[in-house]
């Protein structure tokens, strides 16, 4: 590794630590090693970006996320959330409890950790204030919520790790749905002896008749049908994971007519908004595919995969390791850029140690979600207190807890490969 790398990584984390957005970071860092490497041409830094958001594949990503957008415009997400405060009114932390359901089940539709905690925050936390929660504890869970929503189908992070590293999508979409239910799971049984230790009860105390639970689940049907249609549209192959995204949307604009809800104004304010949150997304997509040839040029995955070869002696070792690696690295680079970045480095090792590459997937996303929610560079932490206006400092001192249960949750995800894979098995 010659002088202008290190210098470049030291920029970046410099960058990085400045709060400058990542993909400014990255290709500030991309710049400084194409101008302090002699012999190289400068238009090749401008071609690597370029190239980098040109992949057809990607294309799904704007069709997810305008899908997700109208689907909050259409009235899906107040209907859901109906659904979700009915079965869950008599569980300690019925609020909290809502919010996690929620992100588990609007998953299938927003595919953005961050879209789907920004709604919650505006929609959720105040109400959990007002309840008598502390604006810490719901800041927490809605961030920890939001952590669900890569791993559910067509979350976003599925479809980049698929891209890079030619691995079927589809495959993907159906092996996140284990993980995602068992990390629902998990968040709900832990905010339950929670709440019921700071004397959050439950909203009701009486049996709900079974007439209202079916009352609220007719209008969330549809909507949550949508994960089943994409999977089985792909898996029969009726169309791709890219066309999936456009059935995504249709089926979004279609339920918006039947519930009489999405007007032209919305399709204007829904359309404006998936161009932003896309350009946010393709940006860091883009910078990182110039970041991911700078160290194939410097031969640094190849370097990596030697050595971890040499040094590490079992799969079960080198997951250990992954985990620990990527979780601080989580901590510090953006989630989908440190997946452009790195999963070309450790996929190629995971395979020769005869991991599944649909379960080191599986774990490689859920280390990213995990670094989203934990400082000091967390976006789904800086996300949520900014719109909650939570101090940092009672975010993190809350979220020491979730920490260990999140650390729980990928020890069991690494070493149980046939949560991730059983349904993958099942369908294809």
């Amino acid at each position: 590794m010659n002088n202008v790398v290190i210098i470049c990584a030291i920029v970046l984390l410099v960058l990085l630590f400045l709060k400058v957005p990542v993909y400014i970071s990255v290709l500030a860092a991309c710049a400084l090693y194409f101008i302090g490497t002699p012999g190289i041409n400068f238009s090749i830094f401008a071609q690597k970006t370029i190239s980098g958001a040109e992949g057809l594949s990607l294309l799904a990503i704007p069709f997810f996320v305008c899908a997700g957008i109208f689907m909050n415009y259409t009235g899906v997400t107040k209907r859901i959330m109906g659904f979700c405060e009915v079965m869950t009114s008599r569980m300690y932390g019925g609020l909290a409890q809502v919010n996690i359901l929620l992100s588990t089940l609007m998953g299938g539709l927003s595919g953005s950790s961050l879209a789907d905690a920004a709604m919650q925050c505006k929609m959720l936390v105040p109400t959990m204030e007002q309840k008598g929660y502390s604006k810490a504890f719901s800041t927490v869970v809605t961030a920890a919520s939001g952590m669900v929503v890569p791993l559910i189908p067509p979350g976003v992070g599925l479809i980049i790790y698929g891209c890079i590293n030619n691995i079927s999508v589809g495959k993907l979409f159906v092996a996140g749905i284990g993980p995602g239910v068992v990390l629902c799971v998990t968040l709900m049984i832990f905010t339950r002896f929670v709440s019921k230790k700071r004397g959050y009860l439950p909203t009701r105390t009486t049996k709900i008749p079974v007439k209202e639970k079916v009352d609220a689940f007719k209008p969330a049907l549809f909507p949550m049908l949508l994960p089943v249609v994409i999977i089985g549209g792909v898996r029969l192959g009726i169309f791709t994971a890219s066309e999936a995204g456009v059935v995504a949307v249709v089926y979004a604009v279609l339920l918006g007519i039947c519930f009489k809800e999405l007007t032209f104004e919305n399709v204007k304010k829904g359309c404006k908004e998936t161009v932003t949150t896309t350009a946010g997304i393709m940006l860091i997509v883009a910078a990182a595919t110039c970041f991911s040839y700078i160290l194939t040029k410097e031969q640094i995955p190849q370097t990596f995969s030697q050595w971890m070869i040499s040094t590490v002696h079992n799969k079960y070792l080198f997951l250990l390791v992954c985990n620990i690696f990527l979780l601080i690295v989580g901590m510090f680079i953006e989630g989908n850029a440190s997946m452009i970045v790195l999963g070309p480095l450790l996929h190629p090792v995971a395979v020769a140690f005869g991991i599944d590459p649909i379960h080191f997937a599986m774990v490689y996303i859920f280390n990213c979600t995990i670094g989203a929610f934990t400082p000091p560079m967390g976006t789904l932490m800086f996300v949520t207190c900014g719109i909650t206006k939570c101090p940092t400092k009672d975010f993190i001192k809350e979220a020491v807890p979730f920490y260990a249960l999140f650390l729980i949750d990928i020890i069991v995800l690494t070493y149980v490969p046939w949560l991730s894979t059983f349904l993958v098995e099942l369908v294809y």
